[in-house]
């Protein structure tokens, strides 16, 4: 199986160089692994001791972010080696300031992970929630390296608890430990014979608590909003706009903020015609505008700055239910914004506790998002009980981050 395995990784490297030739992503997650290998190893010293964080994308860095933090506050002697899977992660955190070395992850062939941490000489391994590479779970088990896994959750119908699924499993075995984020993920893997479970929660609420604290003040956006009922729509897409457009036609009493998942030109310029007949403003126009608050509509054209945004809303919408999945809604929880979104919601645990405590609903047409959007807006009492909600469920759900960190370096 590990041929076979090895066979499917040169594919997928295959299929990105010629997914490259049109995608500049694709270009970017070839470029970037180039002599990546002898650069690593001619930056490494022999007198540093280092612990590896590896996270997929962006969103898994905000994951691990929180204990990456810790253990650089609290160990300066280590030099943190950050690497990411995704140009989306890697291109946006390339300057983290916690991270003293940061790569995109080598390829997952085995001259390729021998070489890497031959040249990192990792003294543990953190890999965050879903980016399982067997080759270097199996070469760091070889070496005796420890490797945790950090804010994983796991579900029946994966492919690793099904008959082709065997050999991955038995890779699997070979990690240190799972800090998984519920019962059910632990549960399955001792199952399967997987006893090095600890049910640790998620490391995203310690982040977007610390978002809190450290919270950017926009007067510009509390200008544009003006004291009005604000509706911010964070990581949209096409589907989810249609439905929002079409709600703030209908209810154009309202202020609309909306942070597109992508900000290149033509989807700004596509946004503001849907908005065409009231006066729109991009973010990046705002400090040469005068009287902000008689504007409608602020589309945010800049990376960055969504998470501190929430603030000044009194509902979230949060996009990408319609498509993959939803994006993070504990930045909009955590100042206790009731919240909406689409359908495909159920691979997230937040997203199916807070619609079952009645702080979230997700929606499945336009009059789902007319009805829930109204009864938040008219009825004080439902939408001060939602607010409560999110902020409460979110404060419960802290100290993952901690507790992990105790763990591994307390034992």
């Amino acid at each position: 199986m590990r041929i076979l395995y090895n066979i499917f990784v040169l594919l997928y490297i295959f299929a990105a160089h010629i997914a490259a030739l049109g995608s500049p992503k694709a270009k970017l997650w070839i470029k970037g692994r180039r002599g990546l290998l002898h650069k690593i190893h001619s930056q490494m010293r022999a007198d540093e001791r280092r612990i590896w964080f590896h996270c997929a994308s962006l969103g898994e860095f905000e994951q691990g972010r929180p204990l990456i933090e810790r253990i650089k506050q609290r160990h300066p002697e280590y030099k943190i080696v950050l690497t990411f899977f995704s140009p989306s992660g890697y291109e946006i955190r390339k300057n983290y300031e916690y991270a003293d070395y940061i790569y995109y992850l080598p390829y997952d062939r085995p001259m390729h992970v021998k070489l890497f941490l031959k040249a990192v000489k990792p003294e543990m391994i953190f890999f965050i929630k879903y980016d399982f590479w067997f080759n270097y779970i199996h070469q760091a088990y070889k070496m005796g390296i420890p490797f945790y896994s950090v804010s994983c959750i796991f579900r029946p119908g994966q492919i690793y608890f099904r008959l082709i699924g065997r050999w991955m499993l038995k890779q699997l075995r070979q990690i240190t430990r799972f800090y998984v984020q519920d019962s059910v993920s632990m549960q399955l893997l001792q199952e399967h014979n997987i006893p090095q479970t600890e049910i640790a929660g998620d490391t995203r609420f310690d982040r977007v608590s610390d978002i809190i604290r450290k919270a950017q003040k926009h007067p510009d956006i509390e200008h544009f909003c003006n004291h009005q009922f604000t509706l911010i729509c964070g990581s949209t897409w096409i589907p989810d706009e249609v439905l929002i457009a079409k709600l703030f036609h209908k209810h154009p009493d309202i202020k609309l903020i909306i942070a597109p998942h992508e900000i290149d030109e033509q989807r700004i310029f596509d946004l503001e015609r849907v908005f065409i007949k009231y006066k729109v403003l991009r973010y990046t126009q705002m400090e040469s505008t005068l009287h902000l608050n008689e504007y409608n509509v602020l589309i945010i054209d800049t990376i960055g700055m969504l998470s501190s945004l929430y603030y000044y809303g009194n509902i979230a919408y949060i996009g990408g239910g319609f498509g993959k999945g939803i994006h993070n809604i504990l930045e909009a929880a955590t100042y206790g914004k009731p919240v909406l979104f689409g359908p495909n919601y159920h691979k997230f645990k937040e997203a199916v506790d807070l619609i079952k405590l009645q702080g979230a609903c997700s929606i499945n047409k336009f009059q789902d998002l007319e009805q829930q959007f109204l009864l938040w807006k008219n009825d004080a009492s439902a939408f001060m009980q939602a607010s409560e909600i999110t902020a409460q469920y979110v404060r419960q759900h802290t100290q993952a981050a901690e507790l992990i960190y105790n763990s591994v370096f307390k034992n």
